[in-house]
């Protein structure tokens, strides 16, 4: 969109503008020949009547981004629909689930929750309700564990960097504080502590888990409905106000919600927020400074001559190389001094109390757009053009203060600074050229990856990741395009021909970045489209700030240039022929939200009645939902890390291991709790009064685990739960989505009130090993789904999954042991049986 925005602009702007000022200023001035061709294109040099063709283009301009903006917002909603109606969304959980937050005292059980529902009467369906419970310490401890685990891996790896020769001493460590009174020491063996740190860490993770049914609750909880119309039009019901000042939303992924903030009172959000964007606030002008002393002397050397005499001279002396110098360091440091404030904005926004990942990002990337408009764009144009302007009035010795002012003429002095500060831009936007060379070639992650094989001793944990496709920072990539964009319209009215390069970067920016998303990069968390109304908000603040440059040459050269003041009251017409701009911006702006936004956010605004006769399989399907399970706090399902060893040490870790480390019950940290595979665990006692199995029962595994050299590749471990989650793009690029709504035949807790499936839906389990020989129709199913560990398993046909809408959908596969890909391997049972 804006590739194609900017090359109309390209032909509208160079087509009217370039000859504009060509023409115009050639018959005004004698020294024409002597003037740079550059600022040639500016408006410094043409007055009067002539500026009505920038009014012009000011009203084309808009009307170009009003057509583009209204054709593409079509266009995204109606890829937003196509995702509504995706097999991968229909099935999700989170689809027909609603979050509820601030939840009163009173109504924090399920009960209460289901009061709260009831009192909307938006729809006839009963949802399936859970209420939050406190995870107390449990978050910290699993962190604390995986930290432990990563620092073992680094000693061993060091340790047994040459296996047939070990160092003679051993390697030391720090003992933690919490860990001194037990320990007994304040420095120790890292590889004895850190076997004893992970052991003890794991007892407590387990103990905790046994007992979080037992926990308070919190002031959050899920609702989850049958169809995904009944959830949407609640949301829709209550997007303003909801019962007893809870608020109801839409229910994120799983993955995608900063649990921690979950349970934060208005209060204490309220409070962070206020101190959060004061701090914001106070780094936008502590900026300020390092940006002044950039715009005036880092743009333009001239500036620090003017100070300094003798650089002023060699300035002269040496014209080409110090031109090519300035051109380049103002904007490397711009570049440089702006590269660690993405990190710090989520920082912030996480300890305000943003729920989402998704909405921390929009925040982010709003933030840096603020950021880098105030202080790149205005504060540095506009401060080396007051540069200019301080120097005239202080030259003015025989004149008062205010005279020297009002014969300086501020919009005249503060227009022309801004034309010659657009060759600035120019090499700014031609720069944005080579960023994306840069980027597309992956240089400082190939540098970096090298630095650490040759000069380090990597982990083989690190050395897989390092293989891993990086995600896509969206906030930046996306402040990045609204930046140039508004640097290309605000400039470019300045200085015609920055539109051309803008136009070129964004044009090989689509390929580039087109390449590295289906090659490089992953999106790690799937946003559905919601990027798409702050951008676009963004970019009309963009335009506005291009009508604001055109309503200051208008008014410096135009109407108030003291060269013609006499035509002043005539002229000051193509002022007020300004005015309707920013209301048509909002007029247009009022239509959009009106015509899509709902239609974009929202699957429907009708519920569908519960009296309607639809598709009696998927009502018996969808009882089997366990809303507590999937939404469960991943600290109670995540599976802890196991020490990765590379294997040529496979004989010397023996004599390393520690005996009370070898015990195989507490090794992998695997209880009922992680044995139902990815965020799939049930909470508490089942319902029909089983008990979690654990000890014997429960998945072994060895204290560490050996790695082939060969193996050390995210390929061998993409479909590993603690590589996939992080890196595996949204948890659907190596696999299902995690909160499909198809693992059924698990035991529910009593939290949830879930019922089993219906026993016509029923089978005897499943074993890959029985597959063989077995032909199914092709028109009847697609997939088994196979349950392990249960006394039931279920065996469903595709048609009771969904309406018959004619799409093909299926029941993914799940084993306990969340590496395996069970769709692939059990895909290549089937065709191995039918071929038999």
């Amino acid at each position: 969109m804006l590739r194609d925005i900017f090359l109309i602009f390209t032909v509208i702007g160079c087509g009217t503008l370039v000859p504009l000022t060509l023409v115009g200023g050639h018959s005004l001035y004698k020294q024409w020949s002597s003037v740079a061709t550059l600022m040639k294109f500016t408006p410094q040099y043409i007055f009067g009547q002539k500026f009505w063709g920038y009014v012009a283009i000011a009203y084309i301009f808009q009307l170009v981004l009003f057509f583009f903006i209204w054709k593409n917002y079509q266009a995204v909603l109606v890829l937003r629909r196509r995702y509504f109606e995706s097999r991968d969304y229909r099935l999700s959980l989170h689809a027909r689930t609603l979050l509820i937050r601030h939840i009163p005292s009173a109504y924090q059980s399920d009960e209460g929750l289901h009061r709260i529902i009831h009192d909307i009467k938006s729809s006839y369906d009963v949802p399936k309700v859970v209420v939050a419970r406190n995870t107390g310490m449990l978050p910290d401890l699993i962190e604390k564990h995986d930290q432990a685990v990563r620092q073992l891996e680094k000693y061993l790896a060091k340790y047994f960097s040459d296996p047939s020769r070990c160092p003679s001493t051993r390697p030391q460590c720090k003992v933690a504080e919490e860990d001194q009174g037990m320990y007994g020491q304040l420095r120790a063996d890292a590889i004895e502590y850190l076997q004893y740190r992970i052991r003890r860490l794991r007892l407590e993770i387990d103990e905790m888990r046994q007992r979080i049914d037992s926990n308070d609750t919190l002031s959050f909880g899920f609702a989850s409905y049958t169809h995904i119309e009944d959830a949407h039009a609640v949301a829709y019901a209550t997007r303003k106000k909801a019962p007893h000042q809870s608020i109801i939303s839409l229910a994120p992924k799983p993955h995608d919600l900063i649990w921690q903030n979950l349970d934060m009172s208005r209060a204490t959000r309220r409070t962070r927020q206020f101190w959060d964007s004061l701090w914001m606030i106070l780094l936008t002008i502590a900026y300020v400074p390092v940006n002044v002393l950039s715009a005036v002397f880092l743009s333009d050397f001239s500036h620090l001559g003017l100070l300094w005499p003798a650089f002023m001279r060699n300035l002269e002396a040496h014209p080409v190389s110090w031109g090519i110098a300035q051109g380049i360091v103002a904007p490397t440091f711009q570049y440089l001094i702006f590269l660690g404030l993405p990190s710090l904005f989520r920082r912030l926004y996480n300890h305000a109390g943003d729920t989402s990942k998704t909405s921390r990002e929009r925040h982010v990337m709003s933030r840096l757009y603020a950021f880098f408009v105030f202080n790149n764009l205005i504060v540095f144009s506009v401060f080396g053009s007051a540069f200019r302007f301080l120097a005239s009035v202080i030259e003015a010795q025989d004149q008062s203060v205010w005279d020297a002012i009002k014969h300086a003429h501020v919009f005249t002095n503060l227009m022309a600074g801004l034309c010659n500060v657009s060759t600035f831009w120019l090499t700014y936007q031609m720069q944005q050229n080579l960023g994306a060379a840069v980027d597309i070639a992956q240089l400082m992650p190939l540098l970096l990856g090298w630095f650490k094989r040759k000069f380090t001793h990597p982990t083989p944990r690190e050395l897989i990741e390092s293989t891993a496709p990086p995600p896509l920072d969206y906030a930046s990539y996306y402040n990045s395009y609204l930046y140039v964009a508004t640097v290309g319209m605000a400039i470019g009215i300045l200085q015609p021909i920055i539109f051309p390069i803008t136009a070129f970067y964004l044009f090989i920016e689509l390929f580039f970045k087109r390449y590295m998303l289906q090659y490089i990069v992953i999106t790690k968390i799937e946003s559905g489209g919601s990027f798409w109304r702050t951008v676009i908000n963004r970019l009309l603040a963009a335009n506005v700030f291009c009508n604001a440059v055109v309503a200051l040459i208008v008014g410096a050269q135009g109407v108030g240039s003291h060269d013609l003041i006499q035509d002043e009251a005539a002229n000051a017409s193509m002022l007020y022929a300004l005015i309707p701009l920013p209301f048509l911006i909002w007029a247009f702006k009022w239509v959009c939200s009106r015509t899509f936004d709902d239609k974009l956010r929202y699957f429907s605004t009708v519920a569908k009645s519960d009296m309607e006769d639809v598709d009696h399989m998927l009502r018996k399907y969808r009882k089997n939902d366990r809303v507590a399970v999937r939404f469960g706090h991943p600290a109670l399902y995540k599976k802890l890390l196991t020490p990765m060893v590379d294997a040529k040490a496979e004989n010397m870790l023996n004599q390393v291991l520690s005996p009370d480390f070898q015990d195989k019950s507490i090794a992998g940290g695997a209880t009922a709790y992680s044995r139902l595979g990815y965020s799939d665990v049930f909470i508490g006692n089942a319902e029909d009064g089983q008990k979690p199995e654990t000890g014997g029962n429960a998945e072994m595994e060895q204290p560490f685990e050996l790695v082939q050299e060969e193996d050390m590749d995210f390929e061998k471990f993409k479909r590993r739960a603690e590589f996939r989650d992080e890196f595996g793009g949204d948890g659907e690029l190596y696999g299902n989505p995690e909160d499909l709504i198809s693992r059924s035949g698990t035991p529910s807790t009593l939290r949830t009130l879930t019922p089993d499936l219906p026993k016509e839906f029923r089978r005897k389990p499943v074993e890959p090993s029985q597959l063989q020989g077995v032909s199914l129709p092709k028109d009847e199913m697609q997939d088994v789904a196979i349950s392990e560990g249960h006394e039931d398993s279920v065996f469903q046909p595709t048609s009771a999954l969904h309406e018959d809408n004619g799409r093909a959908s299926s029941i993914d596969i799940d084993f306990p042991r969340p590496e395996l890909d069970s769709q692939e391997i059990f895909t290549t049972a089937l065709a191995h049986g039918q071929t038999k």
